[in-house]
């Protein structure tokens, strides 16, 4: 068994290794490509640009400030991006043809910019083209990084985790980073898709972590568990979308760690430190909060289609963005429910974390956030296991459910 456990653990390490260097290489390989272009551009020609898109795929509305439109020229070797206002947009043709200014330098490498007077700023351009040409090694390199951190979080904390919670852990993260690369993030809000996943994939890792040290009882998952509110508060800002789950997040569910971390410490495991003691729900007190939930959503989710300002996400369609203001409003509920259930240690919030997997799913599968479907996956898997795990720990240790009775007669009295 010991040699058994060994070898794993010198796999583990190589593995750790392997992607670290391929990480390495593959940031490399973008950055030399970003920063060794020459950086001289001289006018070469005037080429003929024809618009690549139709208006109902770039689909864009009155709500939008910032209309980018994708040009080529006649062979496709050359894309050039212009940038319209919603209304000079409206009145762009299909099939419209412009006029485009080639640049070159000493490398060959050319760009194409719709008017002279952008000539400045040609070195910027260029550096975008080169970068979103590149974004595939940087990419892999971000994907490869995660599981390198993956594989030596496994190896370091080799006798704290199962074998079934390490593959677990390293076959989400695996999936993950397969997913990123098929499916690529495309630029949202004037942000380059890179950057999205970049905050994907750092969403999922955090994540799961988060729920792997929930599931094992330790009072570290709210540690963690604030660098994934800061990760998911940067993603609502960056996609201008899911504000209940922003506002949640940030008056809600980071002092809620703070202060569950707190609680968890006061009421550790009488024969094991590193476990915290856990409990269950009275069935009155889950009717209430199954009441309490429906009418936030209803009042909640109303507001936001009030409020809401779209987001180029949905790409104009109003009726999937009220949809999700209505779903974004019961996870913001649930999650309220799911933080009081793991302030309070009950084994409720791994329900609350199966409804909140499913209703993020659908979302994410309304928003085209592939990647994240991974993650909801391991919610899923991950809060059966939790269910389990915690449901045999209360019924190992009966005097738990006794005392929060007790205190429950006390509150009363």
């Amino acid at each position: 068994m010991e040699k058994y456990k060994s070898k794993t653990q010198i796999l583990k390490i190589v593995l750790a290794v392997v992607t670290i260097i391929l990480t390495v290489v593959f940031a490399v390989k973008g950055a030399s490509a970003l920063f060794s272009a020459d950086k001289n551009y001289e006018f070469s020609r005037t080429e003929s640009f024809t618009r690549a898109t139709t208006a109902e795929e770039e689909d864009y509305d009155e709500d939008s400030t910032i209309c980018d439109v994708e040009f080529v020229n006649e062979d496709e070797s050359l894309t050039m991006i212009v940038t319209y206002s919603y209304e000079d947009w409206e009145e762009l043709e299909e099939g419209a043809v412009i006029d485009g200014f080639v640049y070159k330098n000493a490398d060959g490498y050319e760009v194409a910019i719709p008017d002279k007077a952008m000539e400045s700023k040609i070195v910027d351009v260029a550096n975008d083209a080169l970068f979103n040409e590149n974004s595939q090694n940087f990419a892999i390199a971000v994907a490869f990084a995660l599981m390198a951190v993956s594989f030596i979080i496994m190896t370091v904390k080799n006798d704290f985790f199962t074998t079934y919670e390490k593959s677990w852990f390293l076959t989400i993260m695996v999936a993950a980073g397969i997913v990123s690369l098929i499916a690529p993030e495309e630029s949202c809000n004037g942000v380059n898709g890179l950057w999205i996943m970049i905050l994907y994939l750092a969403d999922t890792f955090l994540n799961i972590l988060c729920e792997l040290l929930i599931s094992k009882q330790s009072k570290w998952n709210f540690i963690v568990s604030v660098a994934v509110e800061i990760t998911e508060i940067a993603i609502c800002l960056v996609l201008a979308y899911r504000f209940a789950t922003f506002a949640t997040t940030l008056f809600f569910w980071l002092p809620c760690d703070i202060i569950s971390f707190i609680n968890w410490h006061r009421h550790p495991d009488r024969e094991e430190d590193e476990l915290t003691e856990v409990r269950t729900l009275t069935g009155k007190q889950e009717v209430l909060i199954i009441v309490g939930i429906f009418v936030w959503t209803i009042v909640v989710g109303y507001a936001l289609t009030l409020f809401t300002e779209g987001s180029d996400l949905f790409k104009g369609n109003e009726t999937l963005e009220i949809i999700v203001c209505y779903l974004d409003a019961c996870v913001s509920a649930v999650g309220v429910a799911n933080g009081l259930f793991i302030l309070f240690r009950y084994r409720e919030q791994w329900v609350a974390w199966f409804i909140d997997a499913i209703l993020e799913g659908v979302i994410n599968i309304l928003s085209g956030q592939i990647v994240l479907l991974v993650l909801k996956v391991g919610y899923l898997t991950n809060s059966t296991y939790g269910y389990i795990k915690w449901t045999q720990y209360i019924k190992a240790h009966p005097e738990v459910l006794v005392g929060s009775k007790k205190a429950a007669a006390i509150e009363k009295e």
